[in-house]
């Protein structure tokens, strides 16, 4: 067996290892350390406890208004980009109009009775009662049924290449930027939160029996963020007043596009990114973002809960059959 040689008296050793000798001396805290110890610095070596220590007390990059900058400030982009185009896909392989898919995931205010072969459906059919009377039909029940779910997932529906592709080009070149300006969950809540907004005005003031999808909502919501920090900042606003301007054009004069949903969508969007950016600086300044998210968050859930009392005691706006019919499917 043998011993490791007891340093001389006098000579230095390695604080961590006291029966080791060393001459190299920590850059940060100039304690000897010995090779096993060594770790690569920017100059020179520190000691293992010096580079834990430098982990602890580095400040992380910080995104404008709070949370870490993202160092690929895509990511959430392309993760609900991928989300929308692997809904698409699905739906075209399993009938396009005619998917369960699209019956369970886009938004109807209340249940339609729709033909089992899925091509037609009775508009004056308005309780699964009477549909079961009718021969070769389903009913799929809508919001006011049960179905919440559709508030949100009607956001990453599509059906019409053309629909999509407008969508994700625009969240392409809207979301990295805001993204790298909020960070990730900001972003993120910020992109729900504009969707749920928009189906939830849809969800008041559509036609009930109508089946509305698609991201835009969340996408006008995007657009209504960037005029508000756009604003905060004292940018240059007039190119994107004119984007928008060219977009409620088109979001008015283009048959079966929800108003609703756009209209809610950027309210939310501008809100929300009030709420994120008009926030005070200090310590209490994430505490105060997340409150003021949970209150709009809950402000829509009431709105759906009062909408869906007013739907159970037959409270619905009139439509005209022929509005009705052309408005069976919007796209948002």
């Amino acid at each position: 067996m043998t011993h490791s040689p007891t340093p001389q008296a006098g000579v230095p050793t390695c604080y961590r290892h006291p029966a080791r000798e060393s001459h190299i001396r920590c850059q940060r805290c100039s304690r000897p350390i010995c090779p096993d110890c060594m770790r690569d610095a920017a100059v020179g070596f520190q000691c293992p406890g010096c580079i834990a220590e430098g982990r602890k007390t580095t400040r992380q990059a910080r995104a404008a208004y709070g949370g870490l900058r993202p160092t690929n400030a895509s990511i959430t982009t392309i993760v609900l980009m991928a989300i929308n185009l692997g809904v698409w896909v699905v739906i075209q392989g399993t009938g396009r109009y005619t998917s369960r898919l699209y019956e369970l995931f886009g938004l109807t205010p209340t249940g339609t009775c729709s033909l089992d072969a899925g091509n037609g459906y009775f508009p004056s059919v308005e309780s699964e009662a009477i549909c079961a009377q009718v021969a070769d039909t389903i009913w799929v029940p809508g919001v006011a049924d049960g179905s919440y779910w559709q508030l949100l997932t009607s956001a990453f529906t599509h059906v019409e290449l053309w629909h999509i592709a407008v969508n994700m080009l625009a969240l392409y070149f809207l979301g990295p930027q805001l993204e790298l300006v909020l960070g990730r969950l900001r972003f993120l809540a910020l992109y729900l939160l504009s969707g749920l907004a928009g189906s939830v005005l849809v969800y008041w003031a559509a036609d009930p029996q109508g089946t509305t999808v698609g991201a835009s909502g969340a996408i006008f919501g995007l657009m209504g963020a960037l005029l508000v920090i756009a604003y905060k900042v004292g940018g240059n606003v007039q190119q994107l007043l004119m984007w928008l301007g060219l977009n409620a054009v088109i979001t008015f004069t283009v048959p079966n596009v929800s108003w609703q949903g756009h209209l809610g969508g950027f309210l939310g969007g501008a809100l929300v990114a009030a709420v994120l950016v008009y926030a005070p600086r200090g310590p209490r300044r994430t505490a105060i973002q997340v409150s003021g998210l949970v209150a709009f968050a809950v402000l829509l859930a009431v709105a759906v809960v009062v909408r869906t009392a007013a739907l159970a005691f037959g409270v619905r706006p009139s439509y005209p059959q022929l509005w009705r019919t052309l408005c069976r499917t919007t796209r948002v």
